[in-house]
């Protein structure tokens, strides 16, 4: 590697070859950072020259935030957005998230901060007025309310006394003489809004962690956790080692806290390996209610599905789902009608995409007489995103199953796994072409079944198609 040095000691000055050869790196592997560690050079000088050749972007001519977000309000989705900006689906996650980066860390809008060089570490940002919600919400009928706060100003802007302010308010005057003390402006003014915002930020009351000081308590603790014990454990050991110490107490989410919040010095981080998780961080949970809706087009669920559907006494209503082969990244997809058990399977040579599934649908339900096209109930894959679409195109409404609930669509989950025996797990089913997945559909519709009498699904759809 050619270099010379110029007046300021220490400062490489690279010579044309090692441009070269850097560029020739870049247009074989694409990544700064490998070129960066198969050249041993400095990575500030690479990516310096990776925007000089025109690999990589100035910061000015990167996408910013501000571009998401017009995107996002525009209507595009985040994939989208992401997708056209040219930005990676995590940091549109975190920006769509209102997410914000700092040096090895994040900042989260709810106030947490995780600084990566110290462990996993949840701060309240200091100096943060309190939101509106917090301000409204009332706390307790002995404290002043901000309405009781506005009626305050109006009667004492009124010449009202102390006294008769409070006896409007069913207050003593000592409670009205007090606020109109500590609760002015530094001008001498009383402002409701001001008053309240002064009253919620006092609030808040800063206590040091039990487990932040070292003593008996953190030691016991982190004992037990050495010998892999749960914090639930180490809490109920505590009541029966030393029942007449109420010092000794902690909660187990006095414990997790002071794992998972390294910010108010709690227990030693390693210690986090003896949980039974291993985390070292605490995952959120997420509840139904929080749950995003799936699809763009609003989806009805098989609660609103009809009676005659979720009785099989009528005929036509069909479940519907994919089985997938090596990587995903090939499918198959399976429709079952619900009282004669009848198959049909989906050839899916280019993929199975919303609209390369719809497309498969459609030419299905087409071949089929009007009094069997009743509905069509699928779980939440991405595939039926296109379902209002499909329900357009063919009039056969789609329900969508419970999240987690395969049994909802229980005489399709039953033929997936009899499909198994002809399309084992981790095969490329892109290999299986149309015939063949009849000749397998033929197959499962002549086997008898127990819960027809023994009859076979051809023979029960011949008795529908065929009158007497």
């Amino acid at each position: 590697m050619a270099f010379s040095s110029d007046s300021r000691p220490g400062k490489a000055v690279f010579g044309p070859e090692v441009k070269a050869e850097f560029r020739k790196l870049m247009a074989e592997l694409g990544s700064v950072t490998l070129v960066c560690a198969r050249m041993r050079l400095n990575r500030n000088t690479c990516y310096r020259w990776a925007r000089e050749l025109g690999f990589a972007k100035r910061r000015s001519e990167m996408p910013s935030r501000w571009h998401f977000l017009r995107l996002r309000d525009e209507g595009l989705s985040r994939r989208e957005a992401g997708t056209r900006l040219g930005i990676h689906p995590t940091t549109a996650k975190e920006w769509d998230a209102g997410v914000r980066r700092r040096k090895n860390g994040r900042i989260y809008p709810d106030g947490r901060v995780i600084d990566y060089d110290s462990g996993v570490e949840t701060v309240t940002v200091q100096g943060a007025r309190p939101s509106l919600a917090a301000l409204e919400h009332p706390i307790d009928p002995r404290y002043l309310s901000l309405a009781e706060r506005e009626r305050i100003r109006d009667l004492h802007a009124s010449g009202a006394s102390l006294r008769a302010i409070g006896t409007a308010l069913g207050r003593s005057a000592s409670t009205v003489s007090r606020e109109l003390r500590r609760n002015r402006t530094p001008d001498g003014q009383y402002l409701p809004y001001a008053a309240q915002r002064a009253a919620v930020a006092r609030r808040v009351r800063i206590r040091e962690p039990k487990l932040s000081v070292p003593g008996p308590l953190r030691e016991y603790v982190q004992d037990r956790l050495t010998l892999r014990w749960s914090p639930e454990q180490i809490c109920h050991a505590l009541i029966k080692d030393f029942p007449e110490d109420p010092e000794m107490r902690v909660s187990p989410e006095t414990i997790y806290q002071a794992l998972y919040v390294q910010a108010r010095g709690g227990l030693r981080r390693e210690v986090a390996a003896a949980l039974r998780t291993g985390r070292a961080r605490r995952r959120p949970r997420n509840t139904g209610q929080e749950r995003r809706p799936r699809f763009s087009d609003p989806m009805v669920m098989i609660s609103e599905r009809p009676p005659e559907a979720e009785d099989r006494a009528v005929p036509g209503h069909w479940e519907g789902d994919l089985i997938t082969g090596a990587y995903n990244q090939s499918a198959i997809g399976t429709l079952v009608e619900r009282s004669t058990r009848y198959v049909m399977l989906l050839h899916l040579p280019e993929g199975h995409t919303a609209e390369q599934v719809r497309g498969a649908l459609v030419e299905a339900v087409a071949a089929l007489p009007e009094h069997l096209r009743g509905s069509l109930t699928w779980d939440q894959g991405s595939e039926m995103a296109a379902h209002k679409s499909f329900t357009v195109a063919t009039g056969v409404p789609v329900y969508f199953c419970d999240p987690a609930s395969p049994w909802q669509r229980g005489s399709n989950e039953n033929t997936n796994g009899l499909l198994r025996q002809y399309f084992p797990k981790g095969a490329d089913l892109s290999a299986y072409g149309p015939e063949d997945l009849e000749h397998v559909a033929q197959q499962l519709n002549a086997r008898p079944r127990k819960t027809l009498g023994w009859n076979t699904p051809a023979e029960r759809l011949r008795d529908l198609l065929v009158p007497n």
